[in-house]
């Protein structure tokens, strides 16, 4: 927005100081003014006798006050100017030091550098504040900025796999046109499909963070149940017990946002389970404040450090037990958006036994 110059606070700083100052000197010499005319007669006194001893001498009157305090009350005043406005100028610039710190530092954040801190110096008082709250968010809008450069060279990556390997099919097949095209049509459908599941999982990503959506209540229970049974075909193709049980836990949110949270927690524990006779259970809890959603799945082992990756896009903890279903690694990545869409937490923490143990906390609907 374009704005029309105007005066620096630093000189508006300076100016209402000096102008206080000025103020309070002229209150100060009207009040001595008007003390001193209360014990000054407005006319001559004659004080002696007018002999040798004792010659004549006239008490000053209101006159001779107001000619000798006038040219010092001047003098005075414009002292006071001057101290004001040298004053009030240098102690508005130390005062506005912090902020102009802030202000180099927007300026800088604003072209791009966002690694810079202010650091602020000193005990804790406004400027001080303002300037720590400029360094968490320089800190969390550049650790956005690296995440989603990040995750645009990771979704490019993953989106150049497929329609490459399609490229090379086609090349193969102009070249050797006596070869059977079934065979080419069939892998080609499973390369077009894992392209557009990734899109369609980038898809819900983007709607989740975006938060555009509606809320209304939801339980949670239910969710858990469709999913289970939308996933059991899977569950049996995989040798994987699935296991649901808790009570009604109502969260506000989006219903087809949260069944896909929880569709992706199921999918992810079936298919990074034990090769055979694997198991997966899902539970959810009601409290007064929050509602939780448990997913316990068995599988390999996992350090602290491999599940705090594991929301990461494109990241996989370990390899599947099956090459079908190989998914687009964003299953999790999307857990953890619509999670936090919904102003909740995810929390994934390996088994002793392996596997790992997903804990969603949302938070529950006021109460009418």
């Amino acid at each position: 927005m374009d704005r029309a110059p105007g005066m620096s606070v630093r000189l508006k700083l300076t100016f209402s100081y000096a102008g206080f100052l000025m103020v309070a000197g002229a209150l100060l010499l009207v009040t001595v003014w008007v003390f001193l005319l209360r014990y000054v007669p407005d006319h001559q006194i004659v004080v002696g006798q007018g002999d040798s001893d004792f010659p004549a001498r006239y008490a000053p009157n209101r006159s001779d006050l107001q000619e000798a305090f006038a040219p010092r009350a001047a003098e005075a005043m414009a002292v006071l100017l001057v101290f004001g406005l040298v004053g009030g100028w240098v102690l508005a610039g130390r005062m506005l030091s912090p902020l102009t710190r802030i202000t180099n530092a927007t300026r800088r954040a604003t072209s791009g550098s966002l690694s810079h801190r202010i650091e602020l110096e000193g005990r804790k008082d406004e400027f001080r504040e303002l300037a720590d709250s400029f360094d968490a968010m320089l800190a969390r809008v550049e650790a956005q900025v690296a995440e989603q450069q990040r995750f645009a060279a990771n979704a490019s990556h993953e989106l150049r796999t497929p329609l490459a390997v399609m490229q090379t099919m086609l090349e193969v097949a102009r070249k050797d046109p006596d070869h059977g095209s079934g065979e080419l049509v069939e892998r080609l459908s499973v390369v077009n499909a894992r392209a557009i599941d990734l899109t369609e999982a980038l898809l819900v990503l983007t709607r989740a963070d975006q938060r555009s959506f509606t809320r209304e209540p939801v339980d949670l229970s239910l969710t858990a149940e469709e999913a289970a049974e939308t996933l059991l075909p899977l569950a049996e193709t995989h040798g994987v017990t699935m296991e649901t049980s808790g009570e009604i836990a109502i969260a506000s949110g989006s219903r087809a946002l949260l069944l896909q949270m929880t569709t992706n927690l199921l999918h992810n524990a079936i298919v990074h389970n034990l090769p055979e006779g694997g198991t997966v259970r899902v539970g959810t809890t009601a409290r007064s404040d929050a509602v939780t959603l448990t997913v316990e799945n068995t599988g390999r082992q996992l350090t602290a450090q491999q599940a705090s990756t594991l929301v990461e896009p494109f990241q996989r903890g370990t390899e599947r037990v099956r090459t079908d279903h190989a998914g687009v690694g964003l299953g999790l990545a999307i857990v953890q958006s619509i999670v936090l869409a919904h102003d909740g937490t995810l929390t994934l923490t390996p088994r002793d036994a392996g596997g790992l143990y997903a804990t969603v906390r949302l938070p529950a609907p006021p109460t009418r």
